[in-house]
């Protein structure tokens, strides 16, 4: 059942004058077939695990229901733990046949949710000022999501300090620029070593996510045989959780190793730092299905931009395999941070490097 947004309209402007057939589950109003569930004003961590409760209870105790709509009304801001509440939503929504509707949606939470490419998975309906004049066209859309917002990079809502610090942003682009300076000194040889260990592209592109949930490619040297993809589930995954990590990948070739080992692989990252998609230092950038998996709590872990180097790096590398211990790792970073603690990891990193013990990422 598929319900216009004059329908809708018209159920929500009677809302207050049917409490007689009303039944609240806890913010959740629920007039016959539909529920209206307000939106926090600040949509973040508690606020976001509440939520997602409400929700299922609500379906859980209505399973009659075939609408819902998420009034964004109040909502002033959202972090990454919001955009989890409302994946985890979608899939309760989706397994009960449930339709959502994110009802008077904001621009700049329409921003984030283009960020993370929600715009698409939700029906989203703008504000609507004209519902006064009642002889005026009915505006509200499904939006399409803002071309600038996800070119620009520019964040909409301040998650975490570093998203907007001018002088971190500096020392990414001054740290790119030299880190692509190595690179291309170094390119010759390592394209070599490459072509004549394996046949194949030189480059191996995954797509990783990163502030808010934004997907971008992330570069690497390819170190691994061109079908490792197709291999990956004939390789026992040493890690738990949401990781995938094998210290004996037989998909690894020789040059490759050696890439890994040293960390040459990731020199093509600083182009992603350069663009604004990632940092020099930050969280680890998680796989689409890594995310998949995440609680909401986990969702902080978006909250910043991943870095090619952070707290996993100089803490273990490849001894770091329990998902939770990256968590714990990278939100420790988010309650750190300042520019000398992001200029300490860099020199650890360093050093990291060039110690024979540490693995790679």
């Amino acid at each position: 059942m598929v319900w216009s947004s004059e329908v809708i309209a018209v159920y929500l402007t009677k809302l207050d004058t049917v409490a007689e057939s009303q039944e609240n589950v806890g913010q959740a109003t629920i007039l016959n077939h539909m529920c209206l569930i307000p939106m926090p004003a600040a949509f973040t961590v508690v606020q976001a695990v509440n939520f997602k409760h409400d929700f299922q209870q609500a379906c859980q105790s209505n399973p009659e229901l075939t609408t819902a709509v998420f009034d964004f009304r109040q909502t002033t801001f959202m972090d990454s733990s919001g955009i989890g509440a409302l994946v985890g939503c979608w899939k309760v929504a989706k397994k009960q046949g449930i339709q959502l509707i994110l009802r008077n949606v904001s621009y700049q939470v329409e921003s984030i949710l283009a960020l993370a490419d929600l715009d698409k998975l939700f029906v989203i309906e703008k504000p609507e000022p004209l519902l006064e004049s009642p002889a005026a066209p009915n505006l509200a859309t499904h939006s399409p999501a803002p071309a600038k917002v996800a070119l620009s990079f520019e964040p909409s809502f301040v998650t975490h300090p570093s998203v907007q610090s001018k002088a971190k942003r500096c020392i990414d682009v001054l740290g790119a620029l030299i880190g692509l300076t190595i690179t291309g000194v170094l390119f010759v040889p390592i394209v070599l070593a490459i072509k004549l260990d394996s046949p194949g592209p030189i480059f191996f592109g995954q797509v990783r996510c990163s502030w808010m949930g934004r997907r971008f490619r992330m570069w690497k040297f390819r170190s691994m045989v061109t079908d490792a993809e197709q291999k990956k589930h004939l390789v026992k995954n040493e890690a738990s959780g949401a990781l995938f990590k094998s210290s004996n990948d037989p998909r690894i070739t020789r040059v490759g190793r050696f890439l890994r080992k040293t960390s040459l692989d990731e020199l093509p990252q600083f182009w992603n730092v350069l663009k604004g998609e990632m940092s020099l230092v930050g969280t680890r950038p998680p796989t689409p299905d890594e995310v998949e998996r995440y609680e909401i709590p986990q969702w902080q872990r978006l909250d910043i931009k991943p870095g090619m180097t952070g707290e996993w790096q100089v803490n273990g590398r490849s001894a770091v395999k329990s998902f939770e211990d990256v968590v714990r790792l990278d939100l420790r970073y988010q309650e750190n941070w300042t520019l000398m603690y992001d200029v300490k990891l860099i020199l650890k990193t360093i050093w990291v490097i060039f110690d024979r013990n540490s693995g790679a990422m």
